[in-house]
């Protein structure tokens, strides 16, 4: 996708409307909504747009306090983690016994070297939270909706602004997501992710049921906050600084840094609420094209040689 796809701020400015003050300016209580201007509402609206990459992956940045995600127990030889295995840790007191048994199924099979089907090895949609370990992301802004897309098998998410769920919920491979902004943060509230063959919330196998419910805050960080998030995320995660699927680092950035910090809710599958963290810096790419990284036409060497489950259907299910 050309760079030309970016919503700038300026873009953001020339969607709003006197007609769309109103509902903004309930959202942000120091300008009154029958008094604001245009660019005191767009003042206030943070500019998320463009192209983000994580460079590290396959998990999460664990959270500063309070449970945090599913982490891999196969360490390298230097105590760091190992990319070669994942053997998620089914003690983590999160897990209901029957999802630990799971998370313990699965590594059973990596620790042997075979592979544990997820969503990103089989080429089927990730689903939410597991989408969020997309290395790329970008995010268009606009009145009344975000489009957030992903670097892997053209996965793409929209979210509407200002909306409640629907009072029935019909389950998608993303689930239904609705947004609204607090002040510098834009929240995002997701339910009903559709429960495929390969269901994951991880790499690890970590299942979830359809009371899975995940609210995203995104904002934006200084260079000095990324740093320290990136820190704790390089205890549990490979840390890609250079090169990873066309999203190179910029070494000379210094600029903002998006941070998504989410928190993951299952009766189903976990004790209690966990939360985790994401940290994106702007990447090389973001000077030239969107990398194409598509699953299913590599589906016989996709990682470590084995053959995906690429989906495949008689008729169209739409």
């Amino acid at each position: 996708m050309n760079a030309h796809f970016i919503l700038p701020l300026a873009g953001i400015a020339a969607l709003l409307t006197a007609a769309s003050l109103p509902a903004l300016g309930q959202l942000y209580q120091p300008v009154a909504a029958d008094r604001a201007t245009d660019a005191q509402v767009t003042a206030l609206i943070p500019n998320f747009s463009g192209i983000w990459a994580r460079l590290s992956f396959p998990g999460f940045e664990p959270p500063l306090e309070g449970p945090g995600p599913v982490t891999n127990r196969l360490r390298a030889p230097n105590g760091g983690p190992n990319f070669y295995g994942l053997v998620g840790d089914y003690t983590n007191p999160i897990l209901k016994p029957n999802a630990a048994e799971i998370v313990k199924r699965n590594a059973a099979l990596e620790s042997r070297g075979a592979l544990a089907p997820n969503p990103r090895n089989q080429c089927w949609p990730g689903g939410v939270p597991f989408v969020f370990s997309n290395v790329g992301m970008q995010m268009i802004q606009q009145q009344n909706r975000i489009t957030i897309l992903y670097a892997d098998d053209h996965e793409v998410r929209h979210v509407r602004l200002n909306e409640p769920h629907p009072a029935r919920v019909t389950p998608t491979w993303y689930g239904d997501s609705i947004g609204h902004y607090e002040r510098d943060t834009l929240v995002i509230d997701t339910v009903g992710v559709k429960i495929g063959p390969f269901a994951t919330v991880d790499w690890y196998g970590t299942p979830f049921t359809k009371a899975l419910h995940v609210v995203e805050r995104y904002r934006l960080i200084d260079y000095e906050a990324a740093q320290a998030a990136e820190a704790r995320g390089k205890r549990e995660n490979i840390y890609v600084p250079q090169a990873d699927q066309g999203f190179a680092r910029d070494l000379n950035y210094r600029g903002k840094s998006l941070q998504l910090h989410f928190t993951v809710e299952d009766g189903g599958v976990f004790t209690t609420p966990w939360s985790a963290t994401v940290t994106y810096r702007r990447p090389l790419s973001v000077f030239g094209q969107w990398p194409e990284n598509a699953c299913a036409q590599n589906a016989a060497g996709y990682d470590r040689g084995e053959r995906a489950a690429v989906p495949t259907a008689d008729k169209p299910d739409f």
